[in-house]
């Protein structure tokens, strides 16, 4: 399962900074060679993924480009001939669960765990289908593309009926979701509400494009020590009594609480061991 709180991404362009992100303590760095990088510096950008990767490949993640896009064909025969594999691939604009079986069929049992992008209606549309996938370890929404799409401010307002359809199709296959990055980096308050939101409607984790976006980020999505110590606690009080309705804290402590609590300490024990 997919434990990680936070996504870091890091242009492939940019090898001088694979470091300094890795460091930053995101829970999975993200080398992208799509958005962040230009068409004629793409090949540069996914040799020098592809070689950090075969250096180190632990806690390391690419974002390709599109399956259905020149530059994407390009990524999947890059890493269909890589020694090495990161151990997670982002896949953007994923709009059927098609696309992510050529990425699967290509890279047979090798194939890492997949993140897809949802980043349009039709992506929408199809993402129950896209997030039963094999390999499917977790979906991102794409909100920066999906406000293009739609027309709107990338905010919260405009994308919360997206995100929530998101969340309902990503809790029927039983994925973890991965919120869209905050954009306004001198913003530490409204990114901190933001994550806060996410938190609170379903999400799992947030991804960011600054290692300075972390904390706030950790802050909202890593349970807290006093939040697992309840949760043991009520799963305790829970299996004392038997398994039934019991009163806990002042208030009715039922079955639908407990599945709540369990996933909590879940995540919690499979980030600290991240």
């Amino acid at each position: 399962m997919f434990a990680a709180a936070s996504l870091l991404f890091v242009p492939g362009s940019r090898p001088d900074r694979f470091a300094k992100a890795k460091a930053a303590g995101a829970g999975l760095t993200v080398i992208d060679l799509e958005d962040a990088v230009a068409a004629d510096d793409k090949a540069a950008a996914r040799a020098a993924a592809l070689g950090q990767v075969a250096e180190a490949p632990e806690g390391w993640a690419i974002r390709i480009n599109a399956v259905r896009t020149a530059a994407g064909v390009r990524d999947l025969a890059a890493l269909v001939d890589s020694p090495a594999l990161p151990e997670v691939l982002l896949v953007p604009m994923v709009e059927l669960a098609g696309d992510l079986e050529v990425i699967a069929g290509a890279l047979g049992d090798r194939c890492p765990q997949l993140i897809p992008l949802i980043e349009t209606p039709r992506g929408l549309r199809h993402a129950f289908a896209i997030a039963s996938a094999d390999k499917v370890a977790a979906v991102m929404f794409g909100g920066g593309d999906f406000s293009g799409e739609l027309g709107v401010e990338l905010a919260w307002e405009p994308l919360l009926a997206a995100r929530q359809q998101l969340l309902l199709a990503c809790a029927e296959a039983g994925k973890p979701a991965i919120d869209v990055p905050f954009i306004r980096l001198e913003d530490e308050a409204g990114l901190a509400e933001e994550a806060a939101r996410a938190r609170a409607i379903g999400f799992s984790a947030k991804a960011a494009i600054h290692p300075t976006q972390l904390p706030a980020i950790h802050a909202a999505f890593l349970p807290t020590e006093a939040e697992v110590a309840e949760a043991r606690e009520a799963l305790a009080a829970y299996e004392a009594g038997g398994g039934r309705a019991i009163r806990f804290r002042g208030r009715m402590l039922e079955a639908p609480f407990i599945i709540r609590y369990r996933a909590l300490v879940t995540r919690h024990e499979e980030q600290a061991n991240a």
